[in-house]
């Protein structure tokens, strides 16, 4: 699946949303803290369906859209146009994508329209991709639309139900191989125990790897273990490795390689080198 199409032309988004730079981290090259790359990744554009904006959850109504443990911050959507409202000052779309439906708000501003010239053509009945972020008003969810096109090829929405089923994937068990690298010597997928989310996939406890040439880090927790592996598996370099690298190779939750990469720093088994976001293996 290509990362760069132009389904996302005029969407704000340069490229493949969510999947730039390969990983489902976003093009992440700040501070490695949580709350660094956790910012990273809520702004990164997420294709959604619309089943999953509707099981997104709120803690109270000033929180984040979560997702599967996940901040949801710009998303993208295709849905079928079943109505259409227009009013003074915005318009209303309710969008089918066959999972569920939802209402597009899209307010009404000279410059968008401008620069956003197929919104005008939009009819009941047609394909459109809205991209924007989720809202509550009262007790109805709605895209607030800050980008609104028609969707002029099929391909298209078969497409973004591919990508937002390979998002989700990619977010839950990790990024898979690359070409020409063989399946059986990737680093095992580090899981995050704990009751599945909500319409999302099941984090499984993973037994501890086998401590065969690490054996000095045998009495590390899984996900732990499994960065220190990763980053001994790679060429040394006086810059280490990046946390997008790690954040490729381990997948698993954005948060979980956060803490566990604060953690390995405070026992004094990895530090930072030429900036926040390099890390090495303490000899």
């Amino acid at each position: 699946m290509s990362q760069f199409n132009d389904y996302y032309a005029n969407t704000g988004a340069g490229g493949g949303g969510f999947m730039t730079g390969g990983s489902p981290y976003g093009s992440a090259s700040g501070s490695p803290g949580g709350a660094s790359r956790k910012s990273e990744i809520a702004h990164s554009l997420r294709p959604l369906t619309v089943l999953q904006l509707l099981n997104a959850t709120q803690a109270h109504s000033d929180a984040e859209w979560m997702l599967d443990d996940t901040e949801l911050g710009q998303v993208t959507v295709v849905g079928h146009v079943v109505s259409i409202q227009s009013q003074a000052t915005n318009n209303l779309y309710w969008l089918d994508d066959g999972t569920g439906r939802i209402e597009a708000r899209h307010w009404i501003d000279s410059s968008i329209e401008e620069s956003e010239p197929g919104s005008s053509a939009i009819t009941e009945g047609s394909y459109i991709r809205v991209s924007g972020t989720l809202k509550m008003f009262g007790s109805k969810r709605y895209v607030n639309a800050t980008h609104i096109r028609p969707v002029k090829s099929p391909h298209e929405i078969y497409f973004h139900l591919l990508e937002a089923m390979t998002v989700t994937l990619i977010w839950a068990k990790g990024a898979p191989p690359r070409a020409g690298q063989n399946p059986s010597t990737t680093i095992p997928q580090a899981q995050v125990a704990g009751p599945p989310a909500v319409g999302g996939s099941a984090y499984t406890a993973q037994s501890h790897p086998p401590a065969t040439t690490n054996n000095q880090y045998s009495h590390l927790p899984t996900l732990e273990y499994t960065i220190i592996t990763f980053m001994l598996s790679q060429p040394s370099k006086e810059e280490g490795v990046h946390v997008r690298s790690i954040a490729r190779a381990v997948g698993g939750n954005a948060a979980a390689i956060s803490d566990a990469l604060d953690k390995l720093m405070d026992d004094g088994l990895v530090f930072t080198t030429i900036d926040d976001s390099h890390f090495k293996v303490a000899d």
